[in-house]
């Protein structure tokens, strides 16, 4: 090989365009090559949401005054924001949320705790999950609202059906995320504490529970969404109040303005759970950074 080949291959970029020489980048002859370890992480950009919002919102106000948006097809942002001041004034809003919130939290909890425990159990036992993959796998496609009037059947009118109908919803989305984020841990890390002494409860406890938990995590945004979903069926039936038998009534009333505002919670409901995850992962989840 010629010294002018040699020199042409030693040659690097120095990151901005630059041919740096091994003589350039020091006497040790090492090239100086930047770091670009950080990959596809995501950075938090703060006021887009905010801003695309805001701007939605305005769009649909000037559309409804300018008259190329019928109010009866959307009501203006404008008198949807009047008629929760209402709600809020009146008191009516606590009175038809809190029911839903009561509903949302004792069904969810019963259901996502089964789906954890018995998805974990799937994770770990092969004899478990050859006798329940499969069930799991015929209860999973099934529209759980289509469920509602059997359990209305099986447990009543009343709150049991409207608590088993959630529970039944988040219960099979949790076992199969679950299940699969116990399958998706690094087997290497689990023979790495077998290496170290360590007890199959401990490697449970240290390594396999702790290596799911962004997958668990994941799966809870999907079954929460799912329950916010069966909470408005199931107050649409049998319910004085809640946020599903208010938005019944405005449907009925075709009073759009309240119609929106019961919508408008459950977003805000929405996005409230998705914060509150969002929150938890960050907490439980900083060995990911």
């Amino acid at each position: 090989m010629t010294p002018d080949r040699n020199a042409t291959t030693a040659r690097s970029s120095n990151g901005h365009g630059e041919i740096v020489s091994p003589d350039a980048a020091g006497h040790s002859g090492e090239i100086d090559v930047p770091f670009r370890g950080g990959g596809f992480s995501p950075k938090p950009v703060r006021g887009v949401a905010i801003l695309i919002f805001a701007a939605l919102l305005l769009g649909i106000e000037w559309g409804s005054r300018q008259g190329y948006i019928s109010n009866l097809t959307l009501p203006r942002p404008s008198d949807v924001f009047a008629t929760f001041q209402q709600l809020w004034s009146s008191g009516l809003l606590w009175k038809h949320l809190l029911p839903s919130l009561s509903r949302l939290l004792i069904g969810s909890l019963f259901g996502i705790t089964a789906g954890v425990a018995i998805g974990i159990l799937i994770g770990l036992f092969s004899l478990v999950r050859a006798g329940l993959v499969p069930l799991v796998a015929a209860l999973f496609p099934i529209p759980k609202i289509a469920l509602l009037p059997l359990f209305v059947i099986w447990f009543g009118i009343d709150e049991a059906s409207k608590y088993a109908l959630i529970a039944f919803g988040t219960f099979t989305p949790t076992v199969v995320a679950t299940y699969a984020a116990v399958d998706s841990v690094d087997r290497t890390l689990v023979r790495m504490g077998q290496s170290f002494g360590l007890g199959w409860f401990s490697i449970v406890r240290k390594i396999i529970v702790p290596g799911a938990m962004p997958g668990i995590l994941s799966g809870l945004r999907v079954s929460l969404a799912i329950a916010i979903i069966l909470l408005v069926a199931a107050e649409m039936l049998g319910a004085e109040y809640g946020i599903g038998a208010y938005i019944l009534e405005a449907g009925s009333l075709y009073d759009l303005e309240r119609l929106f505002a019961g919508v408008v919670i459950l977003s805000v409901l929405g996005v409230v759970i998705s914060s509150a995850i969002g929150w938890i992962e960050r907490r439980m989840l900083v060995w990911r950074s």
